[in-house]
């Protein structure tokens, strides 16, 4: 993207490298990338005017705010979502699968994945720096595995 004034860098590293090399900079890196590396970070304001700190319940939040609305190819930003404790600079990490899957046994290893992801391996999301999935979301998704054919 081309932005009128700045300077831009490749990734996170590119970012935070070109941060640290200009004073009184600001930068947008990932949050696991500014945990990992115990970069300094502020709050935000969102949709509501309240101004959040980022971390994993109000990523959370984020992605609560914008469920209410998710339509059933889940196809929702989650950026700027509404709700109080909502991190305004918040998006999902996406997976394409097909509806469809023609060899049985594919199709029943990645369902099962699938599943597992969205009920234990939820516990294993905030360990390692990532906002585990709303109720509502997790809901919806198991239904739309179950109509894989």
């Amino acid at each position: 993207m081309n932005w009128p004034v700045g300077l831009g860098a490749k990734g996170n590293e590119g970012v935070a490298g070109m941060v640290k090399q200009s004073q009184y900079s600001l930068g947008y890196v990932e949050l696991i990338y500014a945990i990992q590396n115990k970069m300094a970070y502020g709050r935000v304001r969102n949709a509501s005017g309240q101004f959040v700190q980022p971390d994993l319940a109000s990523v959370t939040a984020a992605a609560a705010g914008a469920a209410a609305n998710m339509p059933d190819d889940f196809r929702v930003s989650i950026t700027n979502a509404p709700g109080k404790g909502a991190y305004p600079i918040s998006s999902f990490t996406w997976l394409l699968i097909p509806s469809r899957i023609q060899d049985a046994t594919k199709k029943l290893i990645l369902t099962d994945f699938l599943r597992w992801m969205l009920g234990p391996g939820q516990k294993m999301a905030e360990p390692l720096s990532y906002a585990p999935l709303p109720k509502r979301v997790v809901e919806a998704e198991i239904k739309a595995i179950s109509a894989i054919q």
